[in-house]
């Protein structure tokens, strides 16, 4: 007899999902269909046959008991309920006991839309339904729908002129990746190859271009040569070189420094007109709320289920997610909201807290030249080092780690012992994360107060039966934090913490980060490119200046306040703090807010008032 699919029962208030990675019915003794209380009525709710590589749950016979996912051994099984009203509202289903997404984003054009949201919501599923490489299948999996059909279901909105265009193949599409990695195995040309394939002249949108992205210097590279930041500047410039209908940008700040990441955003905005559509995936809050017009808040459960709202003003929609709240439907989606106050000051007088002193250093690497100030820290204290890429920031963290040595061997250094996490991670260990765990921080790991610090704030249970190397970048960064603040050390070194983690995952680091250090009462440094997350953690700030690559100069450690606006003044940015969760927003460049900040000399600002 053929399984019911969605459409036959539009109330369902529930979904299944079942993890085709974890469940293995031919190795447990199939617990979820022996104690369901629905298969021993005699109805077939959970269906495993010796030809099944997973079990089946079916959605409409399920009644929730949830004694199927405290069974499952291998802890495959999800059972959620669902809010009433998204019951007829399917955009796409990927299977049986598989993720769907509810809704999709309205993009129109002249207008820089914003998708913002935990990783595993459906946005690489919205991004590819809007580039036209998936159809949205409405959750028919059996019997999906046609163009016609799709077009039809979404009359009304603005979706429906956007789908009619591009299933005519009216609107020329093109995306950057997320993972830019992949370009560099895909092509062997040289940069200057495919800069100039269209056309040999370049108008003077196409020089600035490659003027702020700093591309004129890769030309006679070749592409599998570029590192990452460079990687990620070229794929920017090659999605926004010539004109489209449609421009999909996916994570464009991801390894650039702040200085580019403005750059990349101001660009992204000038390439949007009344005759385009421009959508953006971005987990820098700082960098969303710049360069978008409108957003697109997705809720939902990570890798069952995901929801878009309407779309809302760049203020109201980071608000409100913020705010787990959104007014427009009713719904809250999160316990607490999230809020960014001013960082208390560590007394530098406090005589119970131990400082300490580092002397001034230069250090030569090639043709690169770093010079260090002398500088002090103490227990219970972040310093943050701020400046661009090239700029020897990573230099000055592998110094403190004795992982490289000064210039002069001379220079003594406080003796304490160092955690480090390095810029780069790579997932080396044979076995599960919580074999790494027991056989590197046993005694942290079981530790009560680590355990509430640092293990459940990064959700380490849902990754700990999960191989290390089969882990994705986010989830090895979750990983490396809590294996990095595991180990007992006097000072600890994190190099780009928030590197691949999305926007609510930065905040849970950072949290996780400060509440550490000031518990301990140990001191950090912290190498990080996302502007709200640094100005989070830092109680002090290293600014870096010179020219990277080249000649670089590391500025004794300052306030807060004082770091923040020297290095926005190297800039040229100014930054406000949202009157509601004083999170740090960037000013439109040359706004009146702008020029005033500028005027008075307050690039960074404190009072919200």
């Amino acid at each position: 007899m053929a399984r019911k699919t969605e459409t036959q029962n539009t109330a369902k208030l529930r979904i299944a999902i079942i993890n085709a990675n974890r469940c293995k019915p031919k190795k447990c003794n199939q617990e979820c269909r022996k104690f369901c209380p629905v298969v021993r009525v005699g109805k077939q709710c959970i269906e495993v046959t010796p030809a099944s590589k997973i079990a089946y749950i079916s959605e409409i016979l399920c009644i929730g008991c949830g004694i199927c996912t405290k069974k499952c051994p291998f802890e495959a099984i999800q059972i959620i309920n669902l809010p009433k009203d998204l019951s007829s509202d399917v955009s796409h289903r990927y299977g049986e006991n598989s993720f769907k997404l509810h809704r999709l984003p309205q993009p129109r054009p002249g207008v820089v839309l914003s998708l913002l949201g935990r990783n595993g919501m459906g946005k690489s599923t919205a991004v590819a339904i809007l580039s036209g490489k998936c159809m949205p299948n409405l959750g028919k999996i059996d019997d999906p729908p046609t163009w016609k059909d799709i077009i039809k279901y979404y009359r009304g909105s603005d979706l429906q002129n956007y789908f009619t265009q591009l299933s005519k193949g009216d609107l020329r599409v093109v995306v950057k990746p997320q993972y830019v990695d992949a370009i560099a195995k895909k092509s062997m040309k040289k940069v200057r190859d495919l800069v100039f394939k269209e056309s040999s002249e370049l108008s003077d949108f196409q020089k600035s271009l490659i003027h702020f992205l700093e591309i004129e210097k890769l030309y006679d590279r070749n592409i599998s040569d570029l590192s990452g930041g460079e990687l990620q500047r070229f794929s920017i410039l090659i999605t926004l070189l010539n004109e489209r209908d449609i421009y999909i940008i996916d994570e464009p700040s991801s390894y650039l420094d702040i200085k580019q990441r403005m750059n990349a955003a101001r660009l992204i905005r000038e390439r949007s007109n009344d005759s385009n559509y421009v959508i953006c995936v971005e987990h820098d809050l700082a960098v969303c709320d710049y360069l978008s017009d409108m957003v697109c808040a997705l809720w939902g459960h990570a890798s069952a289920y995901g929801v878009i709202s309407q779309p809302m003003t760049v203020k109201e929609g980071i608000n409100n997610y913020l705010n787990g709240f959104l007014p427009s439907e009713n719904m809250r989606f999160r316990d607490e909201a999230i809020s960014f106050h001013m960082a208390q000051e560590v007394d530098d007088f406090n005589s119970s807290l131990n400082r300490y002193k580092y002397p001034a250093m230069k250090k030569t690497l090639g043709s690169f030249s770093l010079t260090i100030d002398p500088g002090s820290f103490s227990d219970s204290q972040i310093t943050v080092l701020l400046g661009q890429n090239g700029t020897g920031k990573t230099t000055f963290i592998r110094i403190l780690a004795g992982l490289l040595a000064p210039d002069d061997d001379s220079v003594q250094f406080p003796k304490l012992s160092v955690s480090y996490k390095p810029q780069m991670i790579s997932a080396k260990f044979e076995g599960t994360v919580e074999e790494l765990f027991m056989s590197r921080i046993r005694e942290s790991y079981t530790h009560p107060q680590f355990i509430a610090d640092c293990v459940k704030p990064m959700d380490i249970d849902e990754l700990k039966s999960l191989y290390v190397k089969n882990l994705s970048g986010g989830e090895l960064q979750r990983v490396a934090l809590v294996l990095a603040l595991g180990k007992p050390a006097d000072l600890y070194l994190l190099d780009e913490p928030s590197a691949y983690l999305d926007c609510e995952r930065r905040i849970d680091a950072a949290r996780m980060i400060k509440r550490f250090i000031l518990h301990s009462k140990k001191a950090a440094f912290v190498v990080e490119h996302d502007f709200v997350m640094a100005s989070y953690l830092a109680d002090r700030v290293i600014v870096y200046e010179g020219e990277p690559g080249i000649d670089s100069h590391a500025n004794t450690p300052q306030h807060l306040v004082q770091g923040m606006n020297k290095f926005l003044q190297i800039l040229d940015t100014t930054f406000r703090r949202d009157t509601v969760n004083y999170r740090p927003r960037i000013n439109k460049y040359n706004s009146l807010k702008d020029r005033e900040q500028k005027l008075s000399g307050q690039y960074f600002v404190v009072d919200t008032n």
